[in-house]
């Protein structure tokens, strides 16, 4: 979620900072000392402290076992919040989601308001054989397309829903909000729907 913080990991690191109190520290006590310690440069503004109803769940169960009803709730919330395609047209040109997927820029404070941000799959997914890096916190997703059946009305909204917002499928999970925080536009996420499913993009081959 890099258009906010994830409380879990940075509070158990300032917590070294209060190892000495007598006191428990408080959540309030570590979100003032955040907002304390940081400072809006360019684009990167102050109000990316402050956390989603989502985010603030999946921090307070971070490293803990997320309950059934937590996880439906989440997950059922994340479901409703996904815009399906208004023109019902999913796919767009796999060319331009390859660019985007290789693409880490975006939403950084040396960027502008007119950056256009990439999704940067290629950092948790591999995509194409033809990519010789890319990481593993993610599944694979070479023949992505082709493994599925190709873009049946049913992969088609599943792979959106995913990309819009993958809390729906698998509450508090690494994977960015590309739709429901913005990072990428419907043209984009458009894109990247035909770089998984078109037959032709280096996905699928």
């Amino acid at each position: 979620m890099r258009n906010a913080v994830k409380f879990g990991a940075v509070a158990a690191l300032m917590l070294a900072g209060f190892a000495n109190a007598a006191e428990p520290v408080s959540d309030a006590e570590i979100v003032a000392l955040m907002k304390a310690s940081f400072k809006e440069r360019g684009i990167a503004k102050m109000d990316r402290l402050e956390q989603s109803d989502l985010q603030k769940q999946c921090s307070t169960w971070s490293g803990k076992e997320l309950p059934q009803e937590v996880k439906a709730s989440l997950e059922k919330a994340a479901m409703d919040s996904i815009v399906y395609p208004a023109d019902g047209k999913y796919l767009g040109d796999w060319k331009e989601g390859e660019k985007i997927a290789q693409s880490g820029r975006g939403l950084q404070f040396n960027d502008t308001e007119k950056t256009v941000a990439g999704g940067n799959c290629y950092a948790c997914h591999e995509l194409s054989k033809a990519e010789i890096a890319f990481g593993t916190i993610g599944p694979s997703l070479h023949n992505y397309g082709k493994l599925r059946g190709g873009a049946t009305e049913q992969v088609l909204r599943y792979t959106w829903g995913r990309l819009w917002n993958s809390h729906a499928y698998a509450a508090c999970n690494h994977m960015p909000r590309f739709g429901a925080a913005g990072i990428l536009t419907d043209e984009q996420l458009k894109d990247v729907m035909a770089l998984l499913l078109d037959p032709e993009s280096p996905v699928n081959q």
